[in-house]
């Protein structure tokens, strides 16, 4: 009987990568769930066989615990980022030293295959700090790791995410719905569709070097996306575009409440267009139809509803 192969997610237990741990646990892998709270983790073993998926701790600032992660490993993933820098944890720590150390450990111990997530909105002219730290960070795993698949995905949606969650947080408390650049373009994909392609990179026989991008179905706008949480939403209510700055500011003035920085630093990466170019979908190579936001979206913003889920629904829609 072969032994199974081992994947060792970085940053498992978070938005993304439960997804993408339950997609290896699927296709066979014993995963070790790494995070520097592995009892975040722990519900993640129902995902799997018993002692298919086990937690682990490590944390990408610390050599030996992200050695000792790694270890033994055929699939390493990176999937670990944050969006701001605070005492705790900075952009140069965790999206640029600390891509570069796993990458490296990762080659150090023979890994076989190397998947490092990105943005697909990185640029070397974005105003935004954390894309532009994920670009570096993007360098660093070139350098240690040549032969990794980068992941490029355009704003991802799902129960738990940080777009359409926020809009409809905006929607429910302000007397009107605020976004930044209502022109900016956007791409969004399924956590679920993304954790697909990961799982397939893992398992694909032949190269996977190089930058693999991902787009959903539809293209829309920061506006037309603000529309849509309005109308899931039953919320009636005025869009009103605001300068970046006034965000800033805001934000400044309000930066000891929970959240309000890291809010901030979505909004900032969300000016940046994040389309895929055409005919470079990552979805097309593998034949994958990616689920559009209609599909999925309203199931979990008619919590937003002022009166409850079923609040303005209309006659024939159930």
């Amino acid at each position: 009987m072969n032994k199974a192969k081992i994947a060792t997610v970085f940053g498992g237990n978070g938005f993304v990568g439960q997804y993408v741990v339950q997609q290896l646990a699927l296709a066979g892998y014993r995963v070790r769930v790494v995070s520097c709270r592995p009892d975040h983790g722990m519900l993640l073993q129902y995902l799997g066989r018993v002692g298919q998926i086990a937690p682990f701790y490590a944390s990408v600032t610390d050599e030996k615990s992200v050695a000792c992660a790694v270890k033994g490993a055929d699939v390493v993933v990176n999937l670990t980022a944050t969006l701001d820098s605070s005492e705790r944890q900075t952009l140069q720590a965790i999206n640029i030293e600390g891509a570069g150390r796993v990458a490296r450990l990762a080659a150090d111990a023979g890994v076989r295959r190397f998947i490092h997530m990105s943005d697909l909105a990185v640029s070397t002219s974005a105003s935004s700090d954390y894309l532009k730290s994920r670009l570096e960070g993007e360098e660093q795993v070139h350098h240690y790791y040549p032969e990794s698949a980068i992941i490029r995905p355009s704003v991802i949606f799902g129960f738990e995410d940080k777009f359409f969650n926020l809009l409809a947080g905006f929607a429910r408390y302000l007397p009107f719905l605020p976004i930044c650049g209502g022109d900016t373009r956007l791409q969004p994909v399924y956590v679920g569709d993304v954790s697909r392609i990961v799982a397939a990179l893992a398992q694909k026989s032949n190269n996977v070097k190089g930058v693999w991008s991902l787009g959903g179905p539809s293209v829309i706008t920061m506006r037309e996306s603000a529309v849509f949480v309005l109308k899931e939403t039953r919320r009636n209510k005025p869009i009103v575009e605001l300068p970046f700055r006034v965000v800033e500011l805001g934000a400044s003035l309000c930066r000891y409440w929970p959240g309000v920085v890291q809010t901030r630093c979505i909004i900032q990466a969300l000016t940046r267009e994040s389309v895929v170019r055409e005919g470079k979908n990552t979805f097309e190579v593998f034949g994958i139809t990616p689920r559009s936001i209609v599909s999925f979206v309203p199931s979990y913003l008619e919590r937003y509803r002022k009166g409850g889920s079923y609040f303005g629904v209309i006659v024939g829609e159930l």
